[in-house]
């Protein structure tokens, strides 16, 4: 049972992590788009955006945090291990980092946002650096 569970978690973080490096590589397209004052592709970004959020990276999200727990729950000896405490703080991160994505999109959609497709492209390298970390944790399991 373990395995299938972490076949399903695995499948999960990297559909998680697809969405988190593409929504925030669309900010910066959308963020152009809007100095250039482009309409059309505005209006396109923001389809292309909600649709990303709440149809792949919302519920791959909670599949990443459910199966996650599962397979805590299957080896519960983990939770005293360090190197899992490190790894659920960066997932928290990650969620915290999820959740801004949706305040920035709805400011973009709003045309509210007035941060720079620069500030864009430096936000989309957070997650890059989570995965670094997790993979290492997971893998090697350092301490």
């Amino acid at each position: 049972m373990y395995l299938w569970v972490k076949a399903f978690h695995l499948m999960a973080v990297v559909t998680w992590f697809a969405a988190m490096f593409y929504l925030p590589r669309l900010f910066v397209y959308h963020a152009m788009a809007r100095d250039k004052g482009d309409t059309q592709a505005i209006d396109y970004f923001k389809v292309m955006e909600r649709k990303l959020y709440r149809g792949i990276m919302t519920p791959s999200m909670i599949a990443v945090i459910l199966l996650g727990g599962w397979l805590l729950w299957l080896v519960p000896a983990y939770l005293s291990a360090g190197w899992m405490h490190v790894k659920l703080l960066l997932v928290v991160l990650l969620v915290v980092y999820h959740h801004l994505c949706l305040i920035y999109m709805k400011r973009l959609t709003s045309a509210t946002c007035h941060k720079s497709e620069k500030f864009f492209r430096f936000f989309n390298e957070a997650p890059v650096l989570a995965l670094i970390a997790i993979v290492i944790l997971a893998i090697v399991k350092p301490f």
